[in-house]
């Protein structure tokens, strides 16, 4: 077990708390503040990639493509392919793609 009691390979449920779930529910959810990545982490590395292709979160994804599910590599459960808002598709690699100088312009959004 890692920190905060989640397991080392935390998949997207785990990462999820409370406050999100709920945001996930509600349809026209906007978040409540907003703070920037201050060092790499599996969620960082799926924010990234998520505000790479034009949203916030995985929240604001599923809401604006109608999706109920994101496709995620079974290996690392980083994210493996976005939509864009232009129907273009990003493709990620398996492993990180958020090197260290980036990780300051991620946001991480509170719901």
């Amino acid at each position: 077990m890692a920190e905060r009691g989640l397991p080392l390979r935390a998949g997207p449920k785990e990462i999820l708390s409370k406050k999100t779930c709920v945001a996930m529910a509600n349809s026209d959810v906007k978040p409540k503040s907003i703070s920037r990545a201050k060092k790499w982490s599996e969620e960082i590395e799926n924010l990234y990639r998520f505000q790479q292709a034009g949203y916030r979160d995985e929240i604001e994804y599923k809401q604006v493509k109608q999706v109920s599910m994101v496709d995620r590599w079974p290996e690392t459960g980083y994210v493996k392919k976005l939509q864009r808002r232009d129907n273009t598709f990003y493709y990620y690699n398996k492993q990180r793609e958020c090197d260290d100088k980036e990780v300051h312009k991620v946001k991480i959004y509170a719901y």
